[in-house]
């Protein structure tokens, strides 16, 4: 009998259900937008409530889809966007406060004076982490500081923080799971990824009450039954990670040096380190791949701030092209010898340059640079800021075995062999690209017997197409050197 996994993807735009076979193919998907909240400049928020809802409304709509019953699921997984931070009643199920977006950076004063009080060295060493607003501890200490009476009921117990995977849990489980998993513990800034514990010291550091918390547990785990009002049928929630996480297991990225990179808006570069803790020298984030059986297993992770985004700037702010496809014929044009370099710091540098002042530019004109050579030029940012990224990890003592790649980028093939060809490693590109939600079936039917073993899961994992670096190294070094210089050029440090 065929045993379906429920998927449900919560992210930062839409909230969306993916209905898997065992096979790793998807059934149906359901999806629905929500709406952003920007109170003031800097600030993030959604409506709780919302994301809640939207979220039953698309499980309900993938299992209308695929024609199933929930009793015909095997278990439910949930990945979510990381650092988002909820507080509600223990009593009622509400919000105290809309949700603080992992963008939102209305915590930021407070970052700098933690740091220049000298207490990132700590924070590093317990996390892997860096003192950010992108992270939740201090929005979880401004939301108890800025809605009245919420410090003393959070520590008298009567009210539940989470990230959204614990927030969702809560709702699916009528209340009767407060669980996270340790990915996503790992990225609050509170919880030790050594000790695979909330840190004491970092609770009071960050002034957050231990009582708020919610139990931590393994990334595929009995995280409890879904209320059968909502599905039909009671359903085990048996799988949890962070967004970064789901794709790097959708992506079978299960020995040291296996690496994902996902190719959306921004980049983000996660590579297994295995069972050791890398520490990064070049001020990359280490965090939690997954914890099974109660052992974890470390990721080292890069961020680029700018990828696609690069391109939709060169079709709605520079109208070079109408549509992102028309992007690889330009490539093809020009080729990969494009002496302009467009550095996209429109929102400073990310990894490794930590550049929030950076802003961007396009470098290297002559009289007979056209639109091909700055499109080009686009598409090539997105490869050399992802070497910066493993040139930074390589130092760090992580070897790349090889590169798995998903995301909306992906589909162009002179970008993915490009990408090949300056980093000098092969790249592949599954058959399966919804990886993600992909990632989190794989756990929550690793729980629930579907799957015996990562092998099994392994395996199921295909290459559509493999791309070999073919490009001298003279050629690489020369375009790299390049780049360089361009990234030298814009930033302020």
């Amino acid at each position: 009998m065929t045993r379906y996994l429920l998927a449900i993807d919560q992210g930062t735009t839409s909230s969306r259900s993916i209905i898997f076979d065992q096979t790793g193919t998807s059934i149906a998907t359901d999806q629905q937008e929500f709406r952003q909240y920007f109170p003031s400049d800097g600030r993030v928020e959604h409506d709780a409530a919302e994301i809640w809802e939207t979220t039953l409304a698309v499980c309900r709509g993938a299992l209308k889809k695929a024609g199933i019953d929930a009793s015909e699921l095997a278990g439910v997984g949930i990945t979510n966007q990381r650092e988002t931070t909820v507080i509600w009643e223990r009593a009622t199920g509400k919000p105290i406060h809309n949700a603080i977006v992992w963008q939102d950076r209305r915590t930021a004063s407070l970052c700098t004076k933690l740091k220049t009080d000298g207490h990132e060295q700590a924070v590093v060493e317990r996390t892997g982490l860096l003192i950010d607003p992108y992270f939740s501890a201090t929005k979880i200490a401004w939301i108890l500081d800025n809605v009245e009476g919420a410090r003393s009921r959070a520590e008298a117990g009567e009210l539940a923080f989470g990230t959204i995977d614990t927030w969702l849990l809560w709702n699916l489980t009528g209340g009767s799971s407060h669980f996270t998993d340790a990915t996503n513990a790992s990225r609050t800034a509170l919880f030790n990824i050594h000790e695979q514990a909330w840190d004491d010291e970092l609770l009071s550091l960050f002034r957050v009450p231990k009582a708020v918390l919610p139990d931590v547990l393994d990334s595929a785990a009995d995280f409890g039954l879904t209320d059968a009002r909502w599905l039909g049928a009671p359903v085990m929630v048996a799988g949890m990670a962070g967004d970064q996480q789901a794709a790097l297991i959708g992506q079978a990225c299960f020995k040291p040096g296996m690496a994902k990179s996902t190719y959306g808006t921004g980049c983000f570069l996660v590579v297994n380190t295995g069972a050791e803790a890398l520490r990064s020298e070049n001020r990359l984030l280490t965090t939690v791949a997954y914890r099974l059986d109660g052992k974890p297993c470390y990721a080292v992770e890069g961020s680029i701030f700018v990828a696609g985004a690069a391109m939709q700037w060169l079709r709605d702010g520079l109208k070079l092209i109408s549509h992102a496809n028309e992007s690889a014929s330009h490539a093809e044009t020009v080729g990969v010898d494009n002496q302009v370099y467009l550095v996209p710091a429109f929102t400073g540098l990310g990894a490794p340059h930590w550049d929030p002042h950076a802003r961007g530019a396009i470098l290297g004109l002559t009289r007979d640079t056209g639109i091909g050579e700055i499109v080009t030029a686009g598409l090539q940012s997105v490869c050399y800021q992802t070497k910066d990224l493993v040139r930074a990890i390589q130092n760090d003592g992580a070897a790349l075995a090889s590169l798995r790649v998903d995301g909306g980028m992906v589909v162009n093939d002179w970008l993915m062999q490009f990408l090949s060809d300056i980093l000098n490693v092969t790249v592949d590109r599954p058959r399966i690209t919804e990886t993600t939600a992909l990632g989190v079936a794989y756990l929550a039917g690793l729980q629930t017997g579907v799957y015996d073993s990562l092998e099994q899961i392994s395996e199921l994992w295909e290459c559509e197409q493999q791309f070999q670096a073919e490009m001298s190294p003279a050629l690489r070094e020369s375009l790299y050197a390049g780049w360089l210089d361009a990234i030298e050029r814009v930033c302020n440090n």
